[in-house]
């Protein structure tokens, strides 16, 4: 059985994944944004190991969480599943003056794939709507852009499936892939979204622990266990390494090269 960190899983997807992972058989340990919700969430899943806490909208908050994981050992996956919405009405600042959908959905996985141990296997959530994203890379931090939402959280799961892919050619021995779980009625999601709930946590779960030959992949995208097309400059190699430099100049993080251990920050 697996041992699996999943970010941001004090509810919605990320404890839906969680429960059916215990469920399994896997330990996993949840990640929530304050020790309140650290042990709400706990209550919430019987089963799970322990659960760290960090505010994945500042860079303090980022490494604290990296640092938390690296105290509690190795994992052989990691699932990048917290993120927020497209219905800011301003851009906003975080404690870092960065927008904070950018930090939370953008950069957060970037820093914690960088510091956290390298596990087997990586798994960070897109979304459909990630094809209209900014494959320019231009003004990530929304300094020169009229703000608009919907855009900046379009441009941030184009960020997460470049990152995934990025990781995949970078590091051979980690199986890296992104995924979308569809439009379902969660707290992000609203309650008139379309999509199967039951389903939206599966493909995320399955990629992190199952043996299946379908799942044993990296560089790939998935939607319920399928392939699915994704923006075609994702498949950029030189747009892949300008998405890592620039997350490397944002947070002072730099990338670091295949099977060198994260370290506690």
């Amino acid at each position: 059985m697996a041992r699996i960190f999943i970010t941001g899983s004090a509810d919605g997807l990320g404890q839906l994944a969680a429960r059916l992972l215990v469920q399994q058989g896997h330990q996993v340990v949840l990640h929530a944004r304050s020790p309140e919700r650290a042990r709400e969430a706990l209550a919430a899943v019987p089963g799970v190991e322990t659960a760290v806490s960090g505010d994945l909208s500042t860079l303090a908050g980022m490494r604290s969480v990296a640092n938390q994981v690296n105290q509690l050992g190795r994992f052989e996956a990691i699932i990048h599943n917290a993120g927020i919405g497209y219905r800011e009405p301003r851009r906003g600042n975080t404690a870092d003056g960065l927008p904070p959908v950018l930090a939370v959905n953008s950069l957060a996985p970037y820093v914690l794939t960088c510091l956290i141990q390298q596990p087997a296997r990586l798994v960070y959530l897109s979304s459909g709507l990630h094809r209209d994203g900014d494959a320019s890379l231009q003004d990530l931090t929304w300094e020169k852009r009229p703000w608009n939402g919907y855009q900046a959280y379009a441009d941030s799961k184009l960020h997460d499936v470049l990152l995934a892919f990025a990781v995949a050619r970078q590091w051979p021995d980690v199986l890296a892939n992104a995924l979308e779980p569809g439009w379902v009625a969660t707290k992000m999601g609203g309650p008139g979204a379309p999509d199967s709930l039951a389903q939206a946590p599966v493909t995320q779960a399955w990629l992190a622990a199952s043996d299946e030959t379908a799942a044993r992949v990296s560089g790939q995208y998935f939607y319920h266990q399928r392939l699915r097309a994704f923006h075609p400059q994702a498949a950029d190699a030189a747009l892949q390494d300008q998405f890592l430099a620039s997350c490397a100049e944002l947070t002072g993080v730099a990338f670091p090269p295949a099977s060198s251990p994260g370290l506690p920050q």
